[in-house]
């Protein structure tokens, strides 16, 4: 069980990516960002899609998104000054806008290009100001390597990889795996993969079981035992601005994304104790 009385962890910061889209990635963000606070851990959500989904999905109207993190990153806006807070409790998010689009164009002459995000970070709980201090930085990266995402992955402690449950699910995976290997031997070696969840499992097909078997002989522990099931109300909770746990909670999504915020939280407890 969680116990919402923990004693404070230190920041950590774990990139939501797959350079494939349509494999659950936002939805593993928001959700897994909103499992986290409901257990009493304070939790920032980075929208870095320029598509803005996760502002979409969490009810960030275009209006309220006047300081974003393109702000953060071409302008160095101090990241607390961006971030909202959303109806969940102890969750904000720092929003994406349009202009975040035309970021890669504009760092790409400008210093330190690669760590941007990382500077923005590292006051983030220094600096005075109103919130509290943060447990949990969850980065919604683009569906695709670009600088925006190598940003990401040079800021962040630890990826977490969604993995839909296809026919071309490890091929994908192993492309991104030579990434992050990448970017651990040149720009941040203490960058780890923390687990890959696998997503959009459907028990009636044969397939999904053949991709999880196939997942986790080659990857072993790395793969979470919760599994994210296709599920009807997960897919509705967005054009709702909510996510699925505030949706419905009693849904089927929404108990995995419980049980995969305690999973993580267990396997966070073991790393610190290493």
């Amino acid at each position: 069980m969680l116990n919402p009385k923990e004693t404070p962890t230190p920041l950590r910061v774990i990139a939501v990516t797959n350079q494939k889209g349509g494999v659950g990635k936002t939805t593993t963000a928001i959700n897994l960002g909103t499992a986290l606070a409901a257990v009493g851990k304070n939790a920032v959500i980075l929208d870095l899609d320029p598509q803005g989904n996760a502002s979409t999905g969490l009810g960030i109207t275009h209006a309220q998104r006047q300081r974003s993190l393109y702000h953060v990153l071409i302008d160095r806006l101090p990241l607390a000054e961006a971030m909202i807070a959303t109806a969940i409790p102890r969750l904000s998010i720092v929003p994406s806008s349009f202009d975040l689009s035309g970021a890669e164009m504009e760092l790409s002459g400008v210093s330190r290009r690669s760590f941007r995000l990382r500077d923005a970070l590292v006051t983030v709980n220094q600096a005075p100001s109103s919130h509290s201090p943060i447990d949990y930085v969850l980065i919604d990266c683009p569906p695709s390597l670009n600088l925006l995402t190598i940003n990401a992955l040079a800021a962040a402690d630890a990826v977490l990889v969604p993995l839909q449950c296809e026919f071309f699910a490890l091929e994908g995976l192993s492309q991104l795996i030579r990434t992050i290997e990448l970017v651990k031997s040149s720009l941040n070696p203490k960058l780890e993969i923390q687990g890959i969840v696998l997503t959009m499992y459907d028990r009636r097909n044969k397939l999904s079981d053949q991709v999880a078997d196939d997942v986790r002989e080659h990857l072993g522990q790395k793969v979470y035992q919760t599994v994210i099931p296709r599920n009807v109300r997960i897919s509705e909770a967005p054009s709702h601005g909510k996510p699925a746990l505030l949706y419905d909670h009693k849904c089927a999504g929404s108990r995995a994304y419980i049980q995969l915020a305690g999973e993580l939280i267990q396997r966070e407890r073991a790393l610190r104790a290493m």
